[in-house]
């Protein structure tokens, strides 16, 4: 899977931008599957950028975080690619997701997720509608990578405002 990403440099891999506001998807179409890496400041999902310390913090994670556990709600595949969530892996040192990343600078803590979607015909997916400006208040801009059949792809997606505030806003690729 990580073979449809060869546009992403070891270098570029290695390099944490935290931006608040700021959140990067990796999108890679490889075979029957559709796998987005995110990779996001904690400040960007929950309002803070720390372990939760009070109740309404820890009740503000663990609904961040069953929101990211169901995947597709948060990120609609092309009907054409007929695609199911799959596994969903979720990382942030100070939710105690995953193992913590013993470079993540203390109080700018992140959180990284991979979530995979096992498809019938992913190759046909030209678009995905993206609610992540709805379920997180703190995004203001998704910057993306795809890798598909097509080629390789970057898009910006800025928060809209007013009404559009709350419907998913498309992340398309193709020619």
């Amino acid at each position: 899977m990580l073979a449809a990403t060869p546009f992403l440099s070891a270098e570029a891999q290695q390099q944490h931008a935290h931006v608040h506001g700021q959140l990067k998807l990796d999108v890679a179409i490889d075979g029957p599957t559709v796998v987005i890496n995110m990779e996001s400041p904690l400040d960007n999902i929950v309002g803070f950028e720390r372990a939760p310390k009070t109740d309404a913090e820890k009740k503000t994670a663990e609904d961040a975080v069953a929101q990211l556990r169901a995947a597709d709600k948060l990120f609609a595949i092309d009907p054409a690619a007929n695609c199911k969530l799959g596994p969903v892996d979720l990382r942030s040192g100070a939710l105690g997701l995953g193992k913590p990343d013993p470079s993540e600078p203390e109080g700018h803590a992140d959180l990284d997720a991979t979530f995979s979607f096992n498809c019938t015909n992913a190759a046909a997916a030209k678009f995905i509608d993206v609610n992540l400006f709805a379920a997180f208040k703190g995004t203001r801009q998704i910057d993306a990578q795809i890798a598909s059949a097509q080629g390789q792809f970057k898009r910006q997606l800025k928060r809209p405002g007013g009404a559009q505030a709350a419907q998913p806003v498309r992340l398309g690729w193709g020619k």
